[in-house]
């Protein structure tokens, strides 16, 4: 049976381990050889760079997908970076500016985000000047926000940085091609959404 007795050395005491009859540690966890030492090939194997291997065509799409909003959301938060301004606040800041009098439970909704992060969102917004609400004209309890003079210049500031990520993420379509990708990308959105 396994167990840690202590026996005192003097000044300090010293920890002896115990293994069962078969010299196993009852810990299941210390028996495991790593994979490294099973097989040293293992420990030489590398992922691909982005576009090469299965992180490139020969790659599954939702994974492409993913990588492809990850690497953008990352350039994008980047450049937002400089503004003070995270990549969802200028999405709260953009449905806004489309559709000014959402609800947080419809920023929610259209800015693909959950309501837990636009209750966060809309709060600093406020707090720093860039939006206001207003009571709903029918149903009272409910929050109508929309941008404010300092929001909407926020957001314009916003925009040119979006539209030079814009400008990378077409670079080497032509128009053609550009709206075949746009269309594509619509589409998956409105086929795989839930009903």
């Amino acid at each position: 049976m396994a167990r840690k007795a202590s026996r005192p050395t003097g000044k300090k005491s010293v920890t002896v381990r115990k293994t069962s009859k078969s010299g196993k540690s009852k810990n299941p966890a210390r028996n495991r050889k790593a994979p490294a030492a099973e097989n040293p090939a293992l420990a030489t194997i590398r992922p691909p760079p982005p576009g090469q291997g299965k992180r490139g065509e020969q790659g599954y799409l939702a994974y492409l997908l993913r990588q492809a909003q990850a690497a953008t959301r990352l350039t994008m938060e980047r450049a937002l970076g400089t503004l003070g301004v995270t990549s969802p606040q200028f999405v709260v800041l953009t449905m806004l500016r489309a559709y000014p009098g959402l609800s947080g439970a419809d920023l929610a909704r259209v800015a693909l985000l959950t309501p837990q992060t636009v209750g966060v969102i809309i709060r600093n917004l406020e707090r720093d000047g860039a939006i206001r609400k207003t009571p709903h004209p029918v149903h009272g309890r409910i929050l109508q926000w929309t941008l404010t003079r300092r929001g909407t210049t926020l957001l314009e500031e916003c925009r040119r940085h979006a539209h030079a990520v814009d400008r990378r993420l077409a670079q080497g379509l032509d128009l053609k091609a550009e709206l075949i990708v746009r269309r594509w990308l619509s589409k998956i959105a409105t086929d795989l959404q839930d009903r």
